[in-house]
């Protein structure tokens, strides 16, 4: 057997209003396969994307992970963005196994990994499919439905109809009568609830959809659930396990950008106080929406519990779930008795196979 170390092809940062979470998330998994555990089987060479589709060398992606360098607004590579493709790092043919650590679009839509795919290497994490179907929030609750997943009730709705008078009045009628106030309001393709707002009233939604308009060509409207706020983590490809349930209180009326990324308004139950039927119908629920958008690797799926009927509605499938100190994903993992760095090995390992 060969002694030879895995080279690691970390790539965070990019073109996406999740930039920032993505550095964060790139540091923690860096520490993590350099960890004592796996010193020995990994070389980590971190490949920061910036926020112009410039691919930096290793050095200077190092120099973003660890000293705190803002990342640059100018660079050699705005030059002309339709060339940043061919800037795609000349020893990524050194890389043994791809490790995204994107968050958003062109890094967990499908984009990224379908370049991956053309380099012939494994990559952590699911496919072009569903990655693409995990992203786009209105394919995927289409799939949820053919399934007979369970979800809230939902309306989407493309940009170029705002304007439509007739439609809007029409949708407007279908909302109050189907989804009612309050309701949420989301870009079709983003994550962090960025672009998110919840409306209590016909005005507020028409600003609600607005803002998810400057995100996103298409947007979708959401019933309001009001029950608890559950997680739960899957690992594995051939043979998916769900982790423990977890549970995310909020200081805030939900769960907002700024209570996701900040410890003072947000906290965690993992794992979270629920009757075994229950926990066990949410993990074995978890695997099933992976399943049918044919998601991999690692996902986090998210849900909401309404406990006075005990009905259990699927809210999404993160197909790259943040690796921050705050997040959900590695947390959930550790609670069912899997560490950090023996984490990400477990996924470089899924990737191999």
């Amino acid at each position: 057997m060969s002694n030879k170390k895995l080279n690691i092809g970390l790539v965070f940062g990019g073109n996406s209003s999740e930039h920032e979470v993505s550095i964060k998330s790139a540091k923690t998994i860096y520490q993590a396969l350099s960890h004592s555990n796996n010193i020995e089987r990994f070389a980590v060479n971190p490949i920061y994307i910036d926020r112009h589709g410039f691919w930096e060398d290793s050095e200077y992606s190092k120099s973003i992970l660890f000293e705190d360098k803002k990342s640059h607004i100018e660079t050699k590579g705005n030059k002309n963005s339709m060339n940043n493709l061919f800037n795609f790092p000349i020893e990524s043919n050194k890389v043994d196994v791809w490790f995204p650590t994107l968050h958003g679009p062109n890094g967990e839509d499908g984009v990224i990994q379908g370049l991956f795919k053309l380099t012939g290497k494994p990559f952590v994490g699911s496919g072009i499919l569903g990655s693409s179907l995990g992203m786009d929030k209105i394919a995927m609750k289409s799939i949820f439905k053919s399934f007979n997943l369970p979800q809230a009730p939902y309306i989407d709705l493309h940009k170029g109809n705002i304007l439509n008078n007739l439609f809007m009045n029409s949708m407007f009628d279908k909302i109050e009568k189907t989804i009612n106030y309050p309701c949420f309001v989301k870009p079709a393709n983003l994550g962090s609830s960025i672009g998110i707002t919840k409306v209590y009233s016909k005005q507020e939604l028409f600003t609600g959809i607005e803002i998810a308009a400057k995100y996103d060509e298409r947007i979708i409207i959401e019933k309001n659930i009001n029950g608890r706020e559950l997680e739960c983590g899957v690992l594995g490809k051939s043979l998916m396990k769900s982790s423990v349930v977890g549970e995310v209180k909020c200081q805030t009326d939900w769960y907002t950008y700024e209570s996701k990324y900040d410890e003072n308004l947000s906290s965690t139950i993992i794992p979270a106080d629920l009757n075994v039927d229950i926990s066990n119908k949410i993990q074995k629920l978890a695997i099933e929406a992976c399943k049918a958008i044919n998601a991999f690797g690692l996902a986090r799926v998210d849900f909401f519990y309404e406990e006075n009927t005990q009905q259990i509605y699927i809210n999404e499938v993160n197909t790259l779930p943040g690796f921050t100190k705050t997040s959900m994903y590695p947390m959930l993992w550790e609670a069912s008795g899997l560490k950090l760095e023996k984490l990400v090995a477990s996924l470089i390992e899924t990737a191999r196979k």
